[in-house]
């Protein structure tokens, strides 16, 4: 497994490299980060904009630029990924792409993860409920509540939510929930409970919103897994010779079905990131789907091909980690 595991991430190397030089010259063809500055009224000296470029590294071809971002070979010092410099950027010598991502990124994470933990958690949990009560009442409420959250855009979810949180707080008289920002503004004087409980309550409702459209996917998937396995053959035969339904569910129903919930939860993490990034900016949270915006915005080339090779890194190790859990799930599966 050490042998697969090695190549699987070797092999990781050249598609990050050819989706970063496609995503490059999307970025670059896309727009010119120096527009504003060239059409600026009064007219900005020639000088100021030939500072501008050679800071961006806009005096040379995008080959030279996606070379130089890859490797920092003749660059001054602030560029080259192999190296941890993701580049400079439009807005400035003092804004740094790096520390700005790494600042961000713990910001994000815990909203992802646990969303991603709670989504996959309450989907094995009521589809395998709904396949073993199939068409009873309990089975069409879940049924109705999964295609309900998966017709819900993300960012109108997003802001119900964060609404039915307002009235909640207007209703007690004090703020149960936060609906703006990932923390209050001044901690320091916080013991530590008040500030795990302070960031509690500003992840509950965004993790909420993150967290329904994909146990939504998840759970109906869940469902129709469990139901083919249960109408397979050595389920009827586990369950003829005598063993308790329990067992039968437990040891040889639930690991076979898991199986592909397991893909499908490797692919729902790039969702989940994409959906954070709407999820931060109506909760107006400073994370990395914020950074992602503003550096849109911006057409900031650096800053966003630093998010895109972030994200698309834990893309390739969530499908990794998937891999390898199917042969924790079947033991007929090896990696040789």
């Amino acid at each position: 497994m050490v042998a697969y595991t090695a190549r699987r991430l070797i092999a990781a190397v050249p598609v990050l490299l050819a989706a970063s030089l496609l995503c490059f010259v999307l970025i670059d063809i896309a727009g010119d980060p120096l527009a504003d500055l060239r059409l600026a009224d009064p007219p900005v000296p020639e000088e100021t904009i030939e500072a501008a470029e050679r800071h961006l590294y806009r005096d040379r071809s995008v080959v030279e630029r996606y070379v130089l971002w890859t490797t920092g070979i003749n660059g001054r010092g602030d560029i080259g990924l192999l190296q941890g410099r993701f580049g400079p950027s439009v807005r400035g010598p003092a804004f740094d792409i790096g520390e700005q991502i790494r600042d961000r990124f713990l910001v994000t994470l815990r909203l992802v993860v646990i969303a991603l933990v709670m989504a996959i958690g309450l989907a094995v949990l009521t589809g395998v409920f709904s396949a073993m009560r199939q068409y009873s009442t309990v089975d069409y409420l879940l049924t109705f509540i999964g295609f309900l959250c998966l017709a819900m855009p993300t960012f109108w979810l997003a802001a119900l939510i964060k609404e039915g949180g307002v009235w909640v707080n207007q209703q007690v008289g004090h703020h149960i929930f936060y609906t703006i920002g990932a923390a209050s503004a001044d901690t320091r004087a916080f013991t530590a409970w008040e500030s795990f409980t302070d960031a509690a309550a500003h992840l509950f409702l965004p993790t909420m919103a993150l967290m329904l459209t994909g146990y939504a996917q998840l759970s109906r998937y869940q469902r129709t897994s469990m139901l083919e396995v249960l109408d397979s053959d050595y389920i009827r035969l586990a369950r003829a010779k005598g063993l308790r339904n329990g067992i039968v569910m437990r040891r040889h129903a639930l690991r076979t079905a898991l199986i592909p919930m397991v893909t499908l939860s490797a692919l729902l993490v790039a969702g989940t990131i994409d959906g954070a990034i709407l999820i931060e900016r109506v909760f107006q949270w400073r994370g990395l789907g914020d950074f992602f915006v503003q550096a849109v915005s911006a057409n900031d080339t650096y800053a966003v091909m630093g998010w895109l090779m972030l994200s698309g890194a834990i893309v390739v190790v969530a499908n990794l980690v998937a891999d390898l859990l199917y042969a924790v799930l079947d033991p007929r599966i090896r990696y040789e």
